[in-house]
């Protein structure tokens, strides 16, 4: 039986509008794998860019395996992503879009037990957009409040 792991960038959905998800495997050694089936990993600060065709996630923080030997990884490295070639291209046009990046929401095991990061295609918002989910937030923890009662 293996445990689902589910770190969320919950910085992410205030930041950012999504237009496209996507769920993208990702090349881990060992112990990182190891480190995020105990939850020990951040996504908090993370972005996508491309190196050439291929998708890295940059800034991701997996801790470092406490059981480790001198094999254990680094803490802070770039992460290959792999997705098909098609998605690759789309999302690689895309990018060429003004104001456009990818942006890492959740990092979680799937069944199987293998690491996958879902990402989106996102576009900054506003000030004005962000008063804005404020509000919406504000306004249904007062619905929820009242549901209780």
């Amino acid at each position: 039986m293996v445990k689902n792991v589910n770190i969320l960038n919950k910085r992410a959905k205030f930041d950012y509008e999504f237009l496209e998800k996507y769920n993208a495997g990702i090349v881990l050694t060992g112990t990182e794998i190891k480190s995020i089936r105990l939850g020990k990993a951040s996504i908090a600060e993370s972005f996508c860019e491309f190196h050439g065709l291929e998708l890295f996630m940059i800034n991701s923080h997996i801790e470092e395996y406490s059981y480790g030997t001198h094999y254990n990884h680094k803490a802070k490295s770039e992460r290959k992503l792999l997705l098909n070639k098609r998605e690759l291209k789309g999302l690689n046009k895309s990018l060429q879009n003004k104001g456009l990046t990818i942006v890492p929401l959740r990092l979680y095991t799937n069944e199987k037990g293998l690491a996958k990061v879902e990402i989106a295609l996102a576009r900054g918002k506003k000030n004005y957009d962000k008063r804005e989910s404020i509000k919406e937030r504000d306004t249904q923890r007062d619905l929820d409040r009242l549901k209780k009662i």
